[in-house]
């Protein structure tokens, strides 16, 4: 069923009015919804509307609530993904998955081994951000992830805002990480975040660099070497289900 994000401002009793722009177009011209057509409709405080469409003019849609549901399409874990900078198509690829799997924000960083260039990362911030909020939509997620402007590994490092830091550091590190969250204990409101690296690894001055921290866990995903995308959907997952509802 066809899924859309509003604002409280929009309700009036069992009465919302769709006059957004890009709301609008794309039920009345893409989708060619028709009175009498059923929508859903998710606002700011994550509740959801079943809708019956009662009228369309030439700017705005009038529905009819029929239905109203607390929705639910949103992860318990507070996660954050910090990223080395990818070259497009896989950068554009993590945007999207790490938003389907949940995470509240997206923190791209420039590694040593980065292929992209600072300047071009810093172009980059708003198209990952609209990536993401299609991607939101596509999964009906009850929030949106935040892309946050291009950093570095040492700042991240020296972040006190995170509670948990879990660096994914192949050929260097045996303990897995499956053994490292098994020896976690979270809260609600714990701050995780997941740190990987670029095409090729961190150097050996980052490794170094993640060593003196001793605030962070250094795992590895396993025995296999897995191409930098594939790494951050393979660590998320397993944080997601290690962890949530834990």
């Amino acid at each position: 069923m066809p899924h859309f994000y509003i604002s409280t401002s929009d309700v009036n009793q069992d009465i919302i009015t769709v006059s957004d722009k890009e709301n609008f177009h794309h039920i009345a011209r893409v989708l060619r919804s028709k009175v009498g057509e059923t929508l859903l409709l998710i606002d700011e405080n994550r509740t959801q509307y079943k809708v019956v469409i009662q009228n369309i003019d030439s700017k705005s849609i009038t529905t009819k609530v029929v239905e109203t549901l607390k929705a639910n399409h949103c992860l318990d874990l507070n996660l954050y993904l910090v990223q080395s900078v990818l070259k497009t198509d896989a950068q554009n690829f993590v945007m999207q998955k790490a938003t389907e799997l949940g995470i509240k924000k997206i923190i791209p960083v420039i590694t040593d081994n980065s292929v992209i260039k600072p300047s071009v990362a810093d172009s980059k911030v708003d198209k990952w951000q609209k990536i993401a909020n299609e991607a939101v939509k596509q999964c009906e997620r009850v929030d949106f992830p935040i892309v946050s402007q291009r950093t570095t590994l040492e700042q991240v490092l020296n972040n006190q805002d995170f509670d948990i830091k879990i660096a994914c550091v192949e050929r260097t590190h045996t303990m897995t990480l499956k053994e490292c969250l098994r020896n976690i204990k979270i809260k609600s409101d714990t701050k995780i975040a997941v740190i990987i690296g670029p095409e090729g690894g961190f150097s050996a001055r980052e490794i170094e660099l993640l060593n003196r921290h001793e605030d962070v866990h250094k795992v590895s995903l396993g025995k296999m070497i897995l191409r930098a995308e594939t790494a951050v959907i393979s660590a998320l997952s397993n944080v997601i289900y290690e962890l949530e509802n834990d």
